[in-house]
């Protein structure tokens, strides 16, 4: 009994003289280390919060110290907040009596909502600092973001409760109906190029054509999407030099490549008239969703869809003239033509290196299978492939898939095919063909970086016909020898 009360004093006595060093913190002097002395936020929209960002703060003394303040130089009015190692402060903006061990670091986390107003009016920076304790001591740390302007295009407000809804196939569906008579943004059935739109929810085009001036940017928060519905026209025509990209409304950098932010650009079957030239679609769920048209060819030229988690072309019984489009990475397929239609490629790049051991690059099929099981067919009248690749990491990229109760016309010339060994007569044309190249590698310059130009290298070179393309999609001329695929090669 002796030996255990000596015991559990010796074992109090040590955890009082270890604890007790706890309060003995010292003012800190000036000495702080920091993981960079300017915190870049990356650019925002008006009044859309940022992303988090981090500053860690590190002392590197031998003493355990206490910061009498951390603030933010605007103060309370300040549009940036802070979080200094879980705490909060006043506000997410003054912060006293910040402790820090010895050898020890702590996280501070920054976010930022500002309006354009807030910004320097000549650069659109909205600027403030975190000041590490007063006087001679203080330290500090530059914060720099850049506010940008935009057309907010969104549901309306019906009452305290709901909201504009839109009724699609029977659902409804988060969105509204662009009005040629905004009392804020004028026109929205005029898509200018001035300053970006940013579209929560699906915006539905009816009656009346979306016309989108060459340069313009359009963004969709997640779960969004654009509708052209009957009787309205998507009119989407840039430029070699100002391109029409439709993208999410995440700008930080390391979301440039993620798939899915958003969901489609649909155009249903009642709309007509539909023109897309230089445009560029990322990182939708589908990038384009075309279903049947009006009987008429839609041109889709110098176009590129980049990274959907789905498809970035999905027809169906469309009706489409592709020339020098390029389409990269889809978790399904990046073009798929189904249900039967009419279709001509020419000079079109499809590359398909999503990890998966699924997918593919080019699937086309004459039918649809309901959720009964049941079977619908619509003739593919054809399906013609001019001088195109069609390419990926798998061993097959390309996905014939008919049913004997409608016709199935496909044609491939002069196209770079990846394809391993199929013994159906199906895919019989593909081997020993002078007219196809297969799995020879067609050489992209970068892949990741969606870049399908080819190399000197490339088996696409001196392999072509003249087809009526007479500049690639980087508005170079083409000449003999022709080169399949979107881009010509230029030495």
């Amino acid at each position: 009994m002796r030996y255990l009360i000596v015991l559990l004093i010796s074992i109090s006595v040590l955890l009082l003289t270890s604890c007790r060093k706890d309060f003995d913190f010292e003012p800190s002097n000036g000495q702080l280390k920091f993981s960079k002395d300017t915190v870049y936020l990356d650019t925002v929209f008006t009044n859309i919060g940022s992303s988090t960002y981090t500053l860690k703060v590190y002392n590197k003394s031998n003493k355990d110290i206490k910061i009498p303040t951390i603030r933010l130089g605007k103060g309370l009015e300040s549009k940036y907040r802070i979080t200094v190692d879980g705490m909060t402060g006043e506000n997410n903006r003054i912060f006293h009596d910040v402790e820090l061990l010895a050898k020890d670091s702590m996280y501070v986390f920054i976010e930022v909502t500002a309006d354009v107003a807030d910004a320097n009016p000549t650069d659109f920076l909205y600027t403030d600092q975190i000041l590490f304790d007063d006087g001679n001591n203080q330290q500090k740390v530059e914060l720099v973001t850049l506010i940008q302007d935009a057309y907010f295009l969104y549901p309306k407000r019906l009452s305290e409760t709901t909201t504009e809804m839109l009724n699609i196939n029977g659902e409804e569906v988060y969105g509204f109906y662009l009005d040629e008579n905004d009392p804020v943004n004028g026109n929205e059935y005029h898509w200018k190029n001035d300053k970006p739109y940013v579209i929560y929810g699906y915006a539905a085009a009816i009656g009346t054509p979306l016309l989108i001036d060459p340069g313009a940017r359009i963004h969709f928060h997640a779960d969004s999407g654009l509708i052209i519905g009957t009787g309205a026209s998507l009119k989407a025509l840039g430029t070699l030099e100002d391109k029409i990209i439709f993208e999410g409304d995440r700008l930080e950098p390391r979301f440039s490549n993620v798939t899915g932010q958003w969901e489609t650009i649909w155009l249903t079957a009642g709309s007509t008239n539909n023109e897309i030239e230089h445009v560029i679609i990322k990182n939708a769920a589908v990038g384009l969703n075309i279903d049947s048209n009006d009987g008429n060819f839609m041109p889709i030229k110098n176009t590129e869809i980049y990274n959907s988690s789905l498809i970035g072309l999905y027809a169906k019984t469309a009706k489409i003239q592709g020339e020098n489009v390029v389409i990269n990475n889809a978790g399904i397929a990046t073009l798929y033509c189904g249900i039967g239609g009419g279709y001509e490629f020419k000079h079109c790049t499809f590359n398909n290196n999503w990890s998966s051991s699924r997918q593919v690059s080019v699937w086309l099929n004459n039918y649809y299978k309901d959720i009964h099981g049941n079977i619908q067919t619509e003739s593919l009248d054809q399906a013609d492939f001019k001088n195109c690749i069609i390419y990926g990491s798998n061993t097959n990229e390309l996905l014939l898939d008919p049913d004997s109760g409608a016709a199935f016309n496909t044609s491939f010339s002069k196209c770079v095919i990846k394809f391993g060994n199929n013994t159906e007569q199906l895919y019989s044309f593909i081997y020993n063909n002078p007219e196809i190249k297969r799995n020879q590698d067609p050489k992209f310059v970068d892949i990741d970086l969606n870049n399908l130009n080819i190399k000197e290298e490339s088996s696409a070179r001196d392999f072509g016909d003249d087809v009526g393309v007479p500049n690639d999609i980087l508005g170079n001329p083409r000449s003999a020898p022709f080169v399949a695929g979107a881009y010509n090669w230029i030495p």
